[in-house]
């Protein structure tokens, strides 16, 4: 048996910040190479949210400096390169369940989104249950769509029921489930509600993969995106290695590095990220190897906040060194910086450098800083 590699902390950040291409050489993208980043990144997580900046807007921003806003909804809706998703519901991080697609991953997506695994048990049930409230939906889109959420007939043979927030929630599960399914797809918004339409007429025709090559695809994907991860949902994806953290002790657990994937000829930049950004939504290994601490406070109440409700985190180079409490208001134009939180002294260069993205991020939203 092969000795198990070991790599320094150290090694393992500039990876994980090289494999999400916010490293140095990002900065030499154009907005034509938008499907290219969203296929490396295997997605852009949808939060529409505008208390700064829409998750998938922002993302992809940071890694193109010179994308316009526009750019990405143009992409799904005229040019069609990218497509809306949602699924599988097992995926390893419910943030990602639902994003933006590269539309030269269709084929493998279709395929497991026709897989049952794909979907919950219960959910499934639901939606076998609900056979005529099915057809009902689709023929409906097929005479009158593309149509709004809202304009769909709730008909459900058998109302949905959960222990969360989606019950009786008829409609919107029938749509998400048969999105997962391949058989209707978001073919446009309108800020945060979503207009439906049959996939068919909407998504380019494509032969799905076999369903045990795009399980496959998925997970080496996975793994190409992260750089370096938990061996979770991998299966056998990837290299075993071992990461030595600063002190020289190990982390504990496996890991899995992606193939190729090396921090040779790292060089860093300064980045603010969306808190949806994938290089820290996995909260357990941005604990691990950056020792970072922060969550997304947008459902906290405000009194308990400790960054703000939608605090940027800030990259430099591999560290993650502090926290932008910023806010879009539309009505005075500004994007409002209450507070930088920062995590260590910053150096002269990092304070101007966040600044400098700071100013940056407003210009994308047509807006101007308005700093503290």
């Amino acid at each position: 048996m092969a000795a198990v590699r070991t790599i320094s902390i150290e090694e393992a950040r500039r990876i994980a910040v090289r494999a999400q291409w916010l490293d140095a050489s990002s900065l030499e993208r154009e907005a034509d190479d938008l499907p290219e980043v969203v296929e490396q990144l295997t997605l852009l997580p949808l939060n529409p949210t505008e208390i700064v900046a829409p998750s998938a807007e922002q993302i992809a921003h940071t890694r193109i400096p010179s994308l316009a806003f526009d750019d990405v909804r143009r992409a799904v809706e005229t040019e069609q390169t990218l497509f809306e998703h949602l699924g599988p519901h097992r995926h390893p991080m419910e943030a990602f369940a639902i994003g933006l697609r590269a539309m030269t991953d269709l084929p493998w997506t279709i395929a497991i989104g026709r897989d049952p695994e794909s979907i919950h048990s219960s959910a499934r049930e639901w939606l076998d249950a609900n056979g005529g409230f099915h057809a009902r939906v689709l023929m409906q889109l097929r005479e009158e769509g593309p149509l709004p959420q809202a304009e769909i007939d709730d008909a459900a043979d058998v109302p949905y029921a959960s222990s969360g927030w989606n019950t009786d929630r008829n409609v919107a599960m029938m749509l998400e489930l048969l999105q997962i399914r391949g058989e209707v797809v978001v073919a446009e918004r309108h800020g945060t509600a979503r207009v439906w339409d049959l996939a068919a007429r909407v998504l380019p025709p494509v032969e799905p993969a076999r369903i045990d090559d795009a399980w496959s695809t998925w997970r080496q994907r996975w793994l190409r995106s992260n750089g370096i991860t938990r061996p979770t949902h991998l299966g056998d994806e990837g290299e075993s290695v071992r990461v030595e953290a600063s002190d020289g002790t190990m982390l504990r657990g496996e890991w899995r590095l992606a193939p190729d994937a090396t921090a040779e000829g790292f060089a860093g930049r300064v980045a603010l990220l969306s808190p949806l950004d994938r290089l820290i939504a996995d909260r357990k290994r941005m604990t691990q190897l950056w020792g970072f601490e922060y969550a997304l406070e947008q459902y906290t109440p405000a009194a308990k906040r400790r960054w703000g409700a939608f605090a940027l985190p800030i990259l430099d180079g591999d560290l993650l060194v502090g926290k932008v409490d910023a806010k879009s208001d539309r009505e005075s134009g500004a994007l409002l910086v209450h507070r930088i939180h920062w995590d260590t002294e910053p150096s002269p260069r990092l304070r101007d450098a966040v600044h400098d993205e700071i100013a940056r991020l407003a210009a994308f939203l047509s807006l101007r800083p308005a700093m503290p």
